[in-house]
Protein backbone atom coordinates (compact mmCIF):
# COMPACT_ATOMS: atom_id res chain seq x y z
CA UNK A 1 0.00 0.00 0.00
CA UNK A 2 3.05 2.10 0.68
CA UNK A 3 3.98 1.67 -3.03
CA UNK A 4 0.62 2.88 -3.72
CA UNK A 5 0.45 6.39 -1.99
CA UNK A 6 4.06 7.09 -3.26
CA UNK A 7 2.79 6.49 -6.86
CA UNK A 8 -0.08 9.07 -6.19
CA UNK A 9 2.47 11.29 -4.82
CA UNK A 10 4.50 11.69 -7.68
CA UNK A 11 1.29 12.03 -9.67
CA UNK A 12 -0.28 14.79 -7.66
CA UNK A 13 0.85 17.86 -9.38
CA UNK A 14 -0.48 16.31 -12.92
CA UNK A 15 -3.72 15.74 -10.99
CA UNK A 16 -3.86 19.29 -9.73
CA UNK A 17 -3.33 20.63 -12.51
CA UNK A 18 -6.27 18.89 -14.05
CA UNK A 19 -8.04 19.27 -11.38
CA UNK A 20 -11.51 20.59 -12.54
CA UNK A 21 -11.30 18.49 -15.58
CA UNK A 22 -11.47 15.35 -13.18
CA UNK A 23 -13.72 16.89 -11.35
CA UNK A 24 -15.90 17.13 -14.54
CA UNK A 25 -15.23 13.74 -15.60
CA UNK A 26 -16.01 12.21 -12.46
CA UNK A 27 -18.89 13.63 -11.12
CA UNK A 28 -19.97 11.96 -14.98
CA UNK A 29 -19.23 9.16 -14.72
CA UNK A 30 -20.64 8.83 -11.15
CA UNK A 31 -23.94 10.03 -12.52
CA UNK A 32 -23.83 7.41 -15.13
CA UNK A 33 -23.32 4.59 -12.82
CA UNK A 34 -26.02 5.79 -10.52
CA UNK A 35 -28.33 6.23 -13.59
CA UNK A 36 -27.14 2.70 -14.01
CA UNK A 37 -27.75 1.00 -10.60
CA UNK A 38 -31.00 2.74 -10.11
CA UNK A 39 -31.78 0.77 -13.70
CA UNK A 40 -30.75 -2.18 -12.05
CA UNK A 41 -32.71 -1.96 -9.29
CA UNK A 42 -35.80 -1.02 -10.63
CA UNK A 43 -35.59 -3.82 -12.59
CA UNK A 44 -34.79 -6.50 -9.92
CA UNK A 45 -37.46 -4.73 -7.41
CA UNK A 46 -40.47 -2.76 -9.46
CA UNK A 47 -41.67 0.25 -7.65
CA UNK A 48 -45.01 -0.74 -5.64
CA UNK A 49 -48.25 0.89 -5.99
CA UNK A 50 -48.76 3.93 -3.16
CA UNK A 51 -50.14 2.55 0.39
CA UNK A 52 -49.42 -1.21 -1.14
CA UNK A 53 -47.02 -3.01 1.50
CA UNK A 54 -44.02 -4.62 -0.62
CA UNK A 55 -44.02 -8.57 -0.21
CA UNK A 56 -41.58 -9.90 1.98
CA UNK A 57 -39.71 -11.06 -0.91
CA UNK A 58 -38.92 -7.48 -2.44
CA UNK A 59 -38.75 -6.42 0.99
CA UNK A 60 -35.86 -8.47 1.20
CA UNK A 61 -33.56 -7.20 -1.53
CA UNK A 62 -33.91 -3.90 -0.69
CA UNK A 63 -32.64 -4.61 2.39
CA UNK A 64 -29.72 -7.11 1.14
CA UNK A 65 -29.61 -3.99 -1.13
CA UNK A 66 -29.10 -1.47 2.11
CA UNK A 67 -26.94 -3.86 3.66
CA UNK A 68 -24.42 -4.07 0.74
CA UNK A 69 -24.11 -0.30 1.06
CA UNK A 70 -23.11 -0.09 4.57
CA UNK A 71 -20.76 -3.05 4.31
CA UNK A 72 -19.39 -1.23 1.23
CA UNK A 73 -19.05 2.16 3.38
CA UNK A 74 -17.86 0.36 6.58
CA UNK A 75 -15.29 -1.54 4.67
CA UNK A 76 -14.27 1.84 2.82
CA UNK A 77 -14.03 3.52 5.84
CA UNK A 78 -11.89 0.92 7.98
CA UNK A 79 -9.16 0.59 5.47
CA UNK A 80 -8.19 4.58 4.89
CA UNK A 81 -8.49 4.27 8.60
CA UNK A 82 -6.07 1.81 9.19
CA UNK A 83 -4.21 3.34 6.51
CA UNK A 84 -3.99 6.30 8.59
CA UNK A 85 -2.17 4.67 11.78
CA UNK A 86 -0.47 1.80 9.27
CA UNK A 87 2.38 4.94 8.85
CA UNK A 88 2.82 8.39 7.22
CA UNK A 89 2.34 7.14 3.70
CA UNK A 90 -1.30 8.40 3.41
CA UNK A 91 -0.64 11.12 4.88
CA UNK A 92 2.18 12.57 2.52
CA UNK A 93 -0.32 11.70 -0.39
CA UNK A 94 -3.00 13.47 1.10
CA UNK A 95 -0.78 16.83 1.75
CA UNK A 96 0.91 16.06 -2.52
CA UNK A 97 -2.34 16.24 -3.60
CA UNK A 98 -3.50 19.69 -1.17
CA UNK A 99 -0.55 21.09 -2.17
CA UNK A 100 -1.35 20.29 -6.27
CA UNK A 101 -5.18 21.71 -5.68
CA UNK A 102 -3.03 25.36 -4.73
CA UNK A 103 -1.93 26.44 -7.80
CA UNK A 104 -4.32 24.04 -9.82
CA UNK A 105 -7.38 25.09 -9.14
CA UNK A 106 -8.30 28.59 -10.78
CA UNK A 107 -9.57 31.46 -8.56
CA UNK A 108 -12.95 31.59 -10.18
CA UNK A 109 -13.34 28.25 -9.30
CA UNK A 110 -11.98 28.54 -5.98
CA UNK A 111 -15.19 31.26 -5.62
CA UNK A 112 -17.68 29.17 -6.75
CA UNK A 113 -16.92 26.08 -4.55
CA UNK A 114 -16.63 28.76 -1.77
CA UNK A 115 -20.41 29.44 -2.35
CA UNK A 116 -20.92 25.68 -2.43
CA UNK A 117 -19.59 24.07 0.38
CA UNK A 118 -22.09 26.64 2.57
CA UNK A 119 -24.71 24.11 1.53
CA UNK A 120 -23.31 21.57 4.41
CA UNK A 121 -22.15 24.30 6.89
CA UNK A 122 -23.78 23.53 10.19
CA UNK A 123 -25.91 26.58 10.18
CA UNK A 124 -27.61 25.56 6.42
CA UNK A 125 -28.18 21.71 7.33
CA UNK A 126 -29.90 22.65 11.13
CA UNK A 127 -32.30 25.01 9.14
CA UNK A 128 -33.09 22.23 6.68
CA UNK A 129 -33.33 20.09 9.64
CA UNK A 130 -36.10 22.04 11.63
CA UNK A 131 -37.98 23.01 8.21
CA UNK A 132 -38.73 19.89 6.88
CA UNK A 133 -39.88 18.41 10.40
CA UNK A 134 -41.74 21.04 10.62
CA UNK A 135 -43.50 20.12 7.35
CA UNK A 136 -43.66 16.62 7.81
CA UNK A 137 -45.34 17.22 11.20
CA UNK A 138 -47.86 19.62 9.37
CA UNK A 139 -48.53 17.39 7.22
CA UNK A 140 -49.33 14.45 9.69
CA UNK A 141 -46.37 11.92 9.00
CA UNK A 142 -44.75 12.50 12.74
CA UNK A 143 -42.57 8.96 12.07
CA UNK A 144 -41.02 10.10 9.00
CA UNK A 145 -40.05 13.76 10.79
CA UNK A 146 -38.52 11.07 13.48
CA UNK A 147 -36.91 9.27 10.93
CA UNK A 148 -35.70 12.84 9.13
CA UNK A 149 -34.19 14.06 12.60
CA UNK A 150 -32.64 10.58 13.65
CA UNK A 151 -31.04 10.65 10.31
CA UNK A 152 -29.77 14.32 10.61
CA UNK A 153 -28.42 14.39 14.23
CA UNK A 154 -27.24 10.45 14.28
CA UNK A 155 -25.20 11.64 11.52
CA UNK A 156 -24.07 14.88 13.56
CA UNK A 157 -23.09 12.94 16.45
CA UNK A 158 -21.45 9.83 14.82
CA UNK A 159 -19.27 12.23 12.74
CA UNK A 160 -18.06 14.64 16.08
CA UNK A 161 -17.41 10.79 17.84
CA UNK A 162 -15.18 9.76 15.36
CA UNK A 163 -13.38 13.41 14.62
CA UNK A 164 -12.39 13.06 18.74
CA UNK A 165 -11.42 9.56 17.82
CA UNK A 166 -9.34 10.09 15.40
CA UNK A 167 -7.75 13.71 16.22
CA UNK A 168 -6.48 14.72 12.58
CA UNK A 169 -5.42 18.14 12.49
CA UNK A 170 -6.54 19.85 9.09
CA UNK A 171 -4.54 20.64 6.17
CA UNK A 172 -3.23 24.45 6.28
CA UNK A 173 -5.83 26.49 4.34
CA UNK A 174 -4.75 30.38 4.59
CA UNK A 175 -7.27 31.68 1.28
CA UNK A 176 -9.31 33.48 3.59
CA UNK A 177 -11.99 32.22 1.31
CA UNK A 178 -13.49 29.46 4.16
CA UNK A 179 -11.93 28.60 7.42
CA UNK A 180 -12.23 25.32 9.11
CA UNK A 181 -11.72 24.60 13.12
CA UNK A 182 -11.49 21.55 14.83
CA UNK A 183 -10.38 17.87 13.81
CA UNK A 184 -10.33 16.74 10.20
CA UNK A 185 -11.21 13.33 9.76
CA UNK A 186 -13.92 12.25 8.48
CA UNK A 187 -15.38 15.34 7.27
CA UNK A 188 -18.46 16.45 8.06
CA UNK A 189 -19.53 18.57 5.55
CA UNK A 190 -19.04 15.39 2.73
CA UNK A 191 -21.32 13.12 5.77
CA UNK A 192 -23.45 15.53 6.25
CA UNK A 193 -23.97 16.25 2.55
CA UNK A 194 -24.56 12.59 1.96
CA UNK A 195 -27.02 11.86 4.39
CA UNK A 196 -29.30 15.25 4.53
CA UNK A 197 -29.68 15.57 0.68
CA UNK A 198 -30.07 12.28 0.11
CA UNK A 199 -32.45 12.20 3.13
CA UNK A 200 -34.17 14.54 1.48
CA UNK A 201 -34.69 12.93 -2.12
CA UNK A 202 -36.17 9.79 -0.73
CA UNK A 203 -38.89 11.91 1.22
CA UNK A 204 -39.26 13.70 -1.78
CA UNK A 205 -40.03 10.95 -3.93
CA UNK A 206 -43.62 10.75 -1.93
CA UNK A 207 -44.76 13.95 -3.09
CA UNK A 208 -43.46 13.83 -6.75
CA UNK A 209 -44.40 11.80 -9.47
CA UNK A 210 -42.47 8.69 -10.16
CA UNK A 211 -40.78 9.99 -13.56
CA UNK A 212 -39.06 12.92 -11.01
CA UNK A 213 -37.48 10.57 -8.37
CA UNK A 214 -34.45 9.72 -10.75
CA UNK A 215 -33.48 13.47 -11.19
CA UNK A 216 -34.19 13.79 -7.29
CA UNK A 217 -31.73 11.11 -6.41
CA UNK A 218 -28.79 12.00 -9.50
CA UNK A 219 -29.59 15.99 -8.02
CA UNK A 220 -28.92 14.42 -4.31
CA UNK A 221 -25.36 12.43 -5.32
CA UNK A 222 -24.25 15.32 -7.67
CA UNK A 223 -24.95 17.91 -4.71
CA UNK A 224 -23.03 16.18 -2.21
CA UNK A 225 -20.20 14.60 -4.02
CA UNK A 226 -19.64 18.66 -4.92
CA UNK A 227 -19.56 19.50 -1.86
CA UNK A 228 -16.87 16.98 -0.54
CA UNK A 229 -15.10 18.25 -3.78
CA UNK A 230 -15.25 21.69 -2.54
CA UNK A 231 -13.88 20.92 0.88
CA UNK A 232 -11.00 19.49 -0.68
CA UNK A 233 -10.40 21.95 -3.16
CA UNK A 234 -10.16 24.97 -0.37
CA UNK A 235 -8.37 22.29 1.49
CA UNK A 236 -9.91 22.59 4.72
CA UNK A 237 -9.75 18.72 4.14
CA UNK A 238 -7.83 15.66 2.82
CA UNK A 239 -9.17 13.77 0.69
CA UNK A 240 -8.93 11.10 2.54
CA UNK A 241 -11.34 12.87 4.84
CA UNK A 242 -13.51 13.48 2.37
CA UNK A 243 -14.05 9.70 0.47
CA UNK A 244 -13.59 8.94 4.44
CA UNK A 245 -17.14 11.03 4.76
CA UNK A 246 -18.76 9.62 1.89
CA UNK A 247 -18.18 6.25 3.36
CA UNK A 248 -19.66 6.87 6.44
CA UNK A 249 -22.29 9.09 5.40
CA UNK A 250 -23.78 6.29 2.82
CA UNK A 251 -23.46 3.52 5.59
CA UNK A 252 -25.52 5.72 8.15
CA UNK A 253 -27.83 6.98 4.72
CA UNK A 254 -28.79 3.19 4.28
CA UNK A 255 -28.79 2.34 7.72
CA UNK A 256 -31.72 5.13 8.17
CA UNK A 257 -33.74 4.53 4.92
CA UNK A 258 -33.81 0.54 5.66
CA UNK A 259 -35.13 1.11 9.27
CA UNK A 260 -37.94 3.60 7.89
CA UNK A 261 -38.72 1.01 5.28
CA UNK A 262 -38.74 -1.74 7.53
CA UNK A 263 -40.89 0.30 10.38
CA UNK A 264 -43.55 0.99 7.62
CA UNK A 265 -43.67 -2.16 6.22
CA UNK A 266 -44.26 -3.59 9.37
CA UNK A 267 -47.04 -0.78 10.59
CA UNK A 268 -48.80 -1.64 7.12
CA UNK A 269 -48.79 -5.52 7.88
CA UNK A 270 -50.52 -5.07 11.09
CA UNK A 271 -52.90 -2.92 9.73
Amino acid sequence: MDVEFAAFVRLAPSVGDHAMALYFVSLATLLLLTGLLWWLSRSWMPPREPGIAPTPMLLMLRLSFGFGAIVLGAWVFAEIAEAMHAGAALGAADQALADAFRTGVPPAALQVFAMLTRLADTATLTALAIAVSAALVATGRRWLAFGWLAAVVGNALLNTTLKQIFERVRPVHDDGLVLAQGFSFPSGHSSGSVVVYGMLAYLAMRFVPRRWHLALVLAAVALAFSIGVSRMFLRVHFASDVVAGFASGSAWLAICIGSIELTRWYARRSA
